[in-house]
């Protein structure tokens, strides 16, 4: 399978599915597993669209597939114990929302076919063997994260002309993906004549709130984050504190 960077894979996961026609006519019920690190309710309004997009190709969930969901709650550890129990319920399919999630489920098969939705760095997370060529058991999106984080920077510069110093919220114990990205951008500040101030940030309320103080104190210009499902399953809180302190900001 090749690995494309496009819209949400639901041709690559139907393609796993065996052919659509076939597994319909024969009236079998085909398991999908979803592997997410964030929140049910952070990730509610992409899981609609995956549902949706599914029942336009004429997968209902109830009717001719059923859907495992897993959420890790914003704890990596425990993706590979939901990992394992997913290939023990011996689904057809695994869709993997990110590069940790992803990692954990190659690490418990090597034959359920997985599909990425959205890793940050595929290749420097040692997911795939390339782009095109993934190999293994492993296919879906690329988001290119690194190199966009870097061109989200020179964009938020571009927007703030006085800009020195820049605020990004990071996580205590990042991903390999995280860590590839914040290495990215420290060397792109120092290309960009700015300044980084890396500031430990904890997703529930009273840590994000503790962040942007922190970051008002720090007197930084503008804000952004690594692109990571924990902060998107935060989006909406850390959008209104951007605006609460009245710092611009640049998302994922």
């Amino acid at each position: 399978m090749k690995l494309k960077n496009t819209i949400f894979p639901v041709w690559a996961m139907i393609f796993a599915l065996c052919g659509s026609v076939e597994a319909q006519q024969t009236g079998k019920v085909r398991r999908i597993g979803f592997l997410d690190g964030s929140t049910a309710s952070g990730m509610a309004v992409l899981v609609d669209a995956f549902r949706q997009e599914l029942s336009k190709l004429g997968w209902v969930e109830g009717k001719n597939i059923a859907i495992e969901y897993r959420f890790a709650e914003q704890k990596p550890d425990r993706l590979p114990e939901l990992a394992s129990e997913l290939v023990r319920r011996n689904v057809d399919l695994i869709v993997v929302s990110s590069g940790p999630a992803a990692l954990a489920v190659k690490s418990a098969t090597t034959t359920i076919p997985v599909v990425m939705a959205n890793a940050a760095d595929p290749m420097g997370e040692s997911i795939i063997a390339s782009l095109a060529r993934p190999g293994g058991n492993v296919t879906g999106l690329s988001a290119r994260a690194v190199e966009l984080n870097t061109k989200r920077l020179e964009i938020l510069k571009d927007a703030v002309p006085k800009l020195l110093r820049v605020g990004l919220l990071s996580l205590p114990q990042g991903s390999k993906s995280v860590q590839l990205q914040l290495k990215d951008l420290r060397s792109a500040v120092v290309a960009l004549k700015l300044k980084l101030e890396e500031i430990e940030t904890q997703t529930d309320a009273k840590g994000l709130e503790s962040a942007f103080k922190t970051a008002k104190q720090k007197q930084v210009g503008a804000i952004m984050t690594p692109t990571t499902r924990a902060f998107f399953a935060e989006r909406k809180r850390i959008v209104e504190l951007a605006a609460k302190y009245r710092l611009p900001a640049i998302y994922f």
